[in-house]
């Protein structure tokens, strides 16, 4: 037995007798939640995505600059050190930023950017800056972090027009993210209720909807995606644009959820419980919004955690080949667009910062997937 209890520790779970009375008495999702909570890198990933999503709420309270404000003189900089230690050798426990001091090359014609050591500025927080409404209500112009004048700081450098790039990811965080959210609701929507449908009603009903989701499946989706968003009109406004990109970034993502779906319930469609509800005159939608989808709601979840990072990869795949969301929005794949060109990307390797945010969400939520898709089954060890 030692072998057994010694695997059950290092993969975080409890020795059977180590259950108290309280294991035997919980609810279902109380059950999903203690073993999720055991799966330490999902935990983690939940509270990256927290975090992220905080950074979009909350984007002009973390934002140190106008994201669309245009300095010229700071074009191209590159991301400036935070200093915890001076050239005298003297510890600051506030940290500090030197002054960016240009020089143009005058064989290559190119910018060169130092560090003037004659100027420091100490980080300063919850300083006053540009004014913004928090969440659209509240009139501010407090920010969580910035220098005092006449001292710039860019933590990740500037764009080719001198816009704070850090800004402007914070901003860009809103719509990668928000989108990736809302595409996900509408088409786990379509999934669940086509599926459904499909599942179990059956027969002719069944045998079209499976047509038309092979016939979807077949046409190729990068192809799929562009055609649908070259028919946007060009004269639509961002956020016009922006709901544009969701619809169809949602037309196409149901089909795998809504054959999920029906393969479940054409499962449980002669389950006792469902002729009972027959039997007690409920209509078909009811029981299968009341009885049928819920019984397996741990399955659903695991689905919905794993498309948000398909929906946020394909805006970001939409927007770096500029027929996504377009400027003056901004999303990471916008911000990408910049890093298309390789001598500007080799001149300024900060541009694929951005690029990072994509990485790091697409993995917190395959993660947390991951320890959903463990804990959607409590009675297995």
């Amino acid at each position: 037995m030692w072998p057994q209890r010694f695997f059950r520790r290092t993969r975080g779970e409890p020795d059977p007798v180590q259950y108290d009375e309280s294991y035997y008495l919980a609810s279902q999702w109380q059950l999903v939640w203690r073993k999720f909570r055991r799966h330490r890198l999902a935990m983690f990933s939940l509270l990256v995505i927290a975090f992220l999503y905080s950074l979009a709420l909350f984007a002009e309270f973390y934002s140190i600059n106008d994201h669309q404000q245009r300095n010229v003189k700071y074009a191209k900089a590159p991301p400036q050190i935070l200093y915890f230690v001076d050239d005298d050798g003297a510890f600051h426990l506030v940290p500090f930023i030197y002054d960016l001091k240009q020089e143009l090359d005058m064989d290559t014609l190119q910018r060169n950017y130092t560090e003037d050591r004659s100027k420091r500025y100490h980080l300063r927080f919850f300083v006053e800056g540009q004014p913004y409404k928090l969440l659209g209500l509240v009139e501010t112009n407090i920010h969580l972090v910035g220098v005092d004048e006449p001292g710039v700081y860019f933590p990740f450098g500037t764009d080719n027009l001198g816009r704070d790039l850090y800004s402007r990811t914070m901003f860009a965080a809103r719509i990668s993210l928000s989108i990736g959210v809302l595409g996900v609701v509408i088409s786990f929507g379509l999934g669940c209720f086509i599926g459904g449908v499909s599942g179990y009603f059956g027969g002719t009903v069944d045998l079209v909807i499976q047509r038309v989701i092979e016939f979807i499946i077949s046409i190729p989706q990068i192809p799929l995606w562009i055609a649908l968003a070259a028919a946007l009109p060009a004269e639509w406004s961002s956020i016009q644009v922006y709901f544009g990109i969701t619809i169809v970034l949602a037309t196409v993502g149901w089909t795998t959820l809504a054959r999920a779906v029906r393969g479940k319930l054409l499962e449980l469609r002669e389950a006792d419980f469902v002729m009972a509800a027959r039997i007690s005159n409920m209509g078909d939608f009811d029981i299968i919004v009341k009885h049928l989808l819920p019984s397996f709601a741990s399955f659903l979840i695991v689905v919905l955690s794993l498309s948000v990072p398909g929906m946020i990869l394909a805006e970001t795949a939409l927007s770096f080949l500029e027929i996504g969301i377009r400027p003056p929005a901004v999303s990471w794949g916008v911000l990408l667009q910049d890093a298309q060109n390789i001598r500007s990307l080799s001149q300024s390797p900060w541009l694929l910062i951005p690029g990072l945010f994509v990485i790091v969400t697409v993995l917190a939520f395959n993660f947390l997937g991951d320890g959903l898709r463990d804990a959607a089954d409590p009675y297995k060890q």
